[in-house]
């Protein structure tokens, strides 16, 4: 199949655009901002369901459910192509022969989006999507009515895009792979104006070969940036410190480092609350409190104020913001209580994130044990890669659960992770380890075992068959 690239660009005149996979996350905002700026929207997708397929109908745009040529008989004047589908899906093929103008999901929020506004870009392996929502509601609090489209419903909004009439437009940096027709990273579209980068680690093992290739993908990153940007860059992570030197931006460092020019320092942990003292340059900059368990989001939202501090937000406003900001879905969400027992819903994955957030909750919930529940779903997290990580980062569970692999063909034979090997590595740590061939028996067994005061923290990047809801049913 001969593709014909001169039309991966835009047409002089768009009403109608058409969205292949648009049901994704990222897929799914742009479609509802393309139709609240007045474009005719349609799109199709191979899994069509709630609450994704609800809620774009209720946008009044039609979606198609598979891919087929026939989506394509209104003749869209521009397509955009998602990084789900390849070059011989049906409908994509279709597209080629006909002959139509079409782009990548970034490439389209570059055009109708970011054009003429501000960038403020957040990359990262972690915390991405917490510190863009954060980044977003501060500049909402300051009055400057920012453009955003970011990776998680933030709840303050209660969406995960917004189109505003300010100078700004919050994006979040996404490492990985952007269509067909473009295998580099989405972010390599964003020319940030500020930026920051919160972490540089292995991750995404479908499309990374090892660390040297992400770092590689991140330092063509930083090398997008201007003279005039400013990049916000953690300080302790090795990474960071060799890529840094590749960009012609401003560069700070943000953290606990006492050379940083942005440094957090007393930090007290007094539930529903951490306070924290900010140092800019050396010089107390004030005291802020958040809802957020955690260092990890401390630093996520240190980094946020270092920002606004060049946007000459106040003071008094950034600490309002970080106190009102009500988070992320999916990021340390109470799904409910029963019988005294929380159940939360949390997106980690990665043996990072699965580390850093059962010892940001573990002091919240002191009356009571952490039962982690941990379902390996994601592409590098089915892979072996973090077979010996992994061991390490339930350390401060009282009780952990381990499902299998959910969609463990996915992965060659020789490569697959094990979950019995897990459980049997914290084992041999004392840990209180136990594994599972199946979600019912997790429900069960931990519903059978829950004491009041217990937190029971399930981690998965997928909807791990419902077991929020279920559990809460069956305790």
């Amino acid at each position: 199949m001969t593709m014909d690239m001169t039309k991966n660009r835009f047409p002089d005149q768009v009403r109608h655009i058409h969205l292949i996979a648009i049901c994704g996350t990222a897929m799914g905002a742009l479609a509802c901002m393309l139709k609240e700026k007045g474009y005719h929207v349609t799109g199709s997708d191979h899994k069509v369901y709630p609450p994704m397929s609800d809620f774009l109908k209720n946008q009044g745009i039609e979606i198609r459910e598979g891919f087929d040529p026939l989506n394509l008989d209104h003749s869209p004047d521009l397509v955009v192509v998602g990084n789900a589908v390849s070059c011989d899906n049906p409908e994509v093929e279709a597209m080629l022969k006909a002959g139509y103008f079409f782009c990548s999901m970034p490439q389209a929020v570059n055009h109708f989006f970011a054009q003429g506004k501000k960038t403020v870009v957040v990359a990262g392996t972690h915390g991405k999507t917490t510190t863009s929502s954060l980044m977003a509601w501060v500049l909402f609090c300051a009055g400057l009515d920012p453009s955003y489209l970011i990776g998680g419903i933030v709840n303050n909004f209660k969406s995960n895009f917004r189109i505003g009439t300010g100078p700004f437009m919050v994006l979040e940096g996404d490492e990985y792979d952007t269509a067909f027709f473009d295998k580099g990273a989405k972010f390599m579209h964003y020319v940030p104006d500020y930026s920051v980068l919160t972490s540089v680690e292995f991750d995404h093992a479908d499309i990374f070969r090892d660390l040297d290739h992400v770092k590689t993908v991140f330092g063509h990153y930083v090398g997008l940036h201007r003279n005039t940007s400013v990049l916000m860059a953690w300080d302790s992570d090795a990474n960071i410190d060799e890529l840094i030197v590749k960009t012609s931006a401003r560069v700070e460092r943000y953290g606990t480092r006492a050379e940083s020019d942005w440094k957090m320092e007393n930090v007290m942990i007094t539930p529903p609350w951490m306070s924290f003292d900010v140092y800019k340059q050396g010089q107390r900059f004030g005291t802020f409190k958040s809802p957020m368990p955690g260092m990890h989001n401390l630093l996520n939202s240190l980094s946020v104020i270092a920002v606004a501090d060049h946007l000459d937000i106040p003071v008094h406003t950034l600490q309002d913001a970080l106190m009102s900001f009500k988070g992320v879905k999916r990021r340390q969400e109470v799904r409910g209580e029963k019988r005294g027992v929380t159940v939360m819903d949390d997106f980690a994955h990665h043996p990072t994130a699965v580390r850093e957030t059962i010892r940001a909750l573990k002091p919240f919930y002191p009356d009571g044990r952490l039962i982690a529940v941990f379902e390996p779903r994601t592409n590098s997290s089915m892979r072996d890669v973090f077979q010996k990580k992994y061991p390490e980062s339930f350390d401060g569970a009282d009780m952990v659960c381990i499902r299998k692999p959910p969609l463990l063909s996915k992965i060659p034979e020789n490569h697959r992770f094990s979950s019995e090997k897990l459980v049997a590595d914290l084992k041999a740590k004392k840990i209180d380890a136990h594994y599972f061939d199946e979600t019912e028996g997790i429900i069960s067994f931990v519903a059978d075992r829950a004491k009041s005061g217990d937190l029971v923290l399930i981690m998965s990047n997928g909807g791990f068959d419902n077991i929020h809801d279920r559990l809460l049913k069956a305790l």
